[in-house]
């Protein structure tokens, strides 16, 4: 599987961004995608998911903020993410289990300033 994240960047809190994340080599309507992030000096952490059939899941501190969707005309899923905070800077990762392992796509670094 091949995982590629983009749209990230630098916003001011309160501010919007939104992540896509490209994926090929699999059948991508099969999958449950995610959404991870890791923070400097913290551990990487769930913070939403997307099964295949559409149903989702969210981290406490992004709940009512974020929106997890995804395509599978264009084999991509997105993370809408609204009101941001500092504290949701991190490295957004896109993500998902092929043959029983969790793979993870390169990243995309958002950044909120105060």
């Amino acid at each position: 599987v091949q995982l590629q994240a983009s749209g990230g960047g630098l916003v001011q809190a309160g501010g919007f961004l939104r992540l896509s994340c490209g994926v090929s080599r699999i059948i991508f309507s099969a999958y449950d995608m995610a959404w991870y992030r890791q923070a400097p000096g913290k551990e990487r952490e769930l913070v939403a998911s997307i099964t295949s059939g559409g149903g989702t899941t969210y981290e406490n501190s992004v709940k009512g903020r974020f929106i997890i969707s995804r395509s599978n005309a264009e084999d991509a899923v997105y993370l809408q993410m609204n009101s941001l905070k500092p504290e949701d800077t991190a490295v957004y990762y896109c993500s998902t289990v092929e043959r029983g392992r969790r793979r993870w796509g390169q990243g995309t670094l958002v950044t909120v300033s105060s």
